[in-house]
C-alpha cells in the first residue's frame, strides 16, 4: 500500500492533486507502507502564510519584481510562496502595476502580455533505519530476535505561483481596444482588500 499524505493547500488550478473541498487539493506523497492523513495547517492559517505585497525576497516567500522596457512600458511580476493562490499573484501583480503608475505621473494602464504559471519544487527526508532486538540464551545455544524499523524517505511537493504583465501605462485613457485600468481605482480597491497603501512601496 501506498503511504498518503495530505498538505492543505489554496486552490491551484490544473494541478496534479486530487481535490478534497472547494479551493482546497491535497499532495499525494508516496514512500512507506501505511496510508496516514496529516493535516499540515487549517485554511486560516495557510492564508495567513500567503506571500505579502511586498518587494521580492527569498527569506520572505517571494515578493513583486518590475523592468522597465521603455518610457512608459513595464514588466511586472508578482511571486507567491506555496500558500500563496494564483489570483492573489495576479491582483498583487495588478496592485504593483497601478502603483508604479502613479509614481510616475501615469493615470491608466493596459496590459498587453499575461502569464501565470506555477513552479513545482520537492525535497525527499532523508532514510534513517533503526535495529533493536533480544537474544535469548538456551544451554551453549543463542537465539537472536531483531526488529528493523525504516523511517524518511517521504517525498514532499510544493507549488508556488508567480504572474507576470507587460503593461503600457498611459498620461489619460487611451482609446484602445481592450481592458484599460484605471490606476487611482485599482489602488484604491486592492489596496483596502490587502490592507496596502500605494506610494509607500
Amino acid at each position: 500500500m501506498q503511504r498518503i499524505v495530505v498538505i492543505l493547500v489554496v486552490h491551484v488550478p490544473d494541478s496534479p492533486f486530487e481535490e478534497r473541498e472547494k479551493g482546497i487539493y491535497a499532495y499525494k506523497i508516496i514512500g512507506g507502507s501505511m496510508r496516514r492523513l496529516i493535516v499540515a495547517a487549517t485554511v486560516v492559517a495557510l492564508a495567513g502564510c500567503a506571500t505579502k505585497y511586498q518587494a521580492n525576497s527569498f527569506w520572505l516567500g517571494g515578493g513583486f519584481t518590475e523592468t522597465q522596457l521603455d518610457a512608459n512600458v513595464y514588466r511586472v511580476s508578482f511571486h507567491g510562496n506555496e500558500f500563496t493562490s494564483p489570483e492573489r499573484t495576479q491582483e498583487l501583480v495588478l496592485l504593483r502595476s497601478a502603483e508604479l503608475a502613479i509614481k510616475n505621473d501615469f493615470s491608466h494602464f493596459a496590459i498587453v502580455d499575461a502569464n501565470t504559471r506555477q513552479n513545482v519544487s520537492s525535497f525527499t527526508t532523508p532514510v534513517q533505519s533503526t535495529t533493536t532486538g533480544t537474544v535469548n540464551s538456551f544451554g551453549n545455544s543463542a537465539n537472536l530476535k531483531a526488529t528493523t524499523t525504516t523511517t524518511g524517505g517521504q517525498t514532499f511537493v510544493t507549488v508556488s505561483p508567480s504572474s507576470t504583465n507587460t503593461v503600457v501605462f498611459f498620461k489619460s485613457r487611451p482609446n484602445v481596444q481592450g481592458m484599460v485600468y484605471s490606476a487611482e481605482f485599482l489602488c484604491n480597491s486592492l489596496g483596502r482588500k490587502y490592507e496596502v497603501r500605494c506610494g509607500a512601496n
